[in-house]
């Protein structure tokens, strides 16, 4: 059985972007946000985590003025165009976005570097993130990252379901959830926010952060929403949404790797995993290998490659939540999943 290769070309924008390039991309940004500002003046707006504030935009809470934020969303639903074979990743902040990148990059592309030696992997050379790139940030660039029109393209995004871009809904193309335990996003995006946070802000406190996480105030939040939008559709259309957990993809990475890689369209053949195909993306695509990649470095001027990897842990949330703080997540996730088959780990 042949598997399909993904025929457009690597793209490392961070390293190969021109300094015209990038000059022009900051124009585009400073004319979207131009675009939408008398919008956003309309809309409710939160104290932000990393940046000042946070508006509230069709029942979700996001960023303004960044290449991520409620600007992007709304040039995205205005002009973005699908095809019925993209691939989306979608998460949350914080959920596990950066290794799920890793994993689909190097599914997808897995026999484009096959005989070529192991130091040639984008992955041993570059933040995941340059690999996979956001829909988010493509509306921003003159020439967007998969030109070639017959060619697989693939993307991940932060937007909400019920936000997508219309065209992306219609497509019939994949699409792929990763949730984690909400005490853990709530304690990594706290670290996150913090590394990034304008100094003259100060930095935030945990409790500061709690507080706005039990009430959904987060980039891209509720967290209670946006899961179950996502995990809702992949019920009606399981063709079409594969919704995964990290700690599933943790404690049973081996067979979830292969669900994804099927889902895919990308199965693994007999002969690959008796080769140890399966071993070998689960090992390249590992938190020690991508941290120790992305030691250095920055994934754009205002975001280092370390700020993606702090642990990576399951459960790591016992180490800072309160048990007054645990029941109140508790609480709050078992009012909200009422009738959902959405769980962790006994132990997360």
């Amino acid at each position: 059985m042949s598997i399909p290769i993904a025929s457009h070309a690597f793209y490392l924008p961070s390293i190969t972007k021109c300094n015209d390039e990038d000059k022009q991309e900051r124009a585009n940004m400073a004319l979207v946000f131009d675009q939408y500002k008398d919008r956003l003046a309309t809309l409710p707006k939160e104290k932000g985590w990393i940046t000042e504030n946070v508006y509230m935009y069709q029942g979700f809470w996001h960023q303004s003025s960044r290449r991520i934020s409620v600007e992007t969303v709304m040039a995205l639903q205005d002009t973005f165009k699908a095809r019925p074979t993209d691939i989306y990743l979608a998460t949350l902040p914080k959920s596990g976005t950066t290794w799920l990148k890793a994993l689909v990059f190097s599914l997808v592309n897995r026999n484009l570097y096959k005989n070529n030696r192991l130091s040639t992997h984008p992955l041993l050379v570059s933040n995941p993130h340059n690999c996979l790139p956001f829909i988010e940030i493509e509306v921003f660039r003159n020439t967007p990252t998969y030109v070639d029109p017959h060619s697989l393209r693939l993307f991940a995004t932060h937007i909400p379901y019920t936000s997508l871009p219309q065209s992306i809904l219609d497509s019939g193309c994949r699409l792929v959830y990763l949730c984690r335990n909400p005490k853990d996003v709530l304690v990594s995006m706290f670290h996150f926010a913090n590394k990034l946070r304008d100094k003259s802000r100060g930095l935030m406190t945990f409790e500061e952060a709690f507080e706005l996480f039990s009430r959904g105030v987060m980039p891209t939040g509720p967290y209670w929403d946006h899961v179950k939008g996502y995990h809702k559709v992949s019920l009606e259309y399981p063709k079409n949404v594969l919704f995964l957990t990290y700690e599933d993809m943790n404690i049973n990475t081996m067979n979830n790797v292969k669900r994804l890689a099927k889902f895919l369209g990308y199965p693994f053949t007999e002969e690959e995993e008796a080769e140890g195909a399966v071993q070998g993306i689960i090992r390249l695509c590992s938190y020690e290998n991508l941290s120790e990649v992305n030691k250095h470095g920055n994934l754009r001027e205002d975001i280092p490659n370390g700020a993606f990897f702090r642990e990576g842990k399951v459960g790591d949330w016992t180490n800072y939540l309160t048990g007054e703080m645990n029941r109140i997540i508790d609480e709050i996730t078992k009012e909200k999943f009422y009738g959902l088959d959405i769980s962790w780990c006994p132990t997360c």
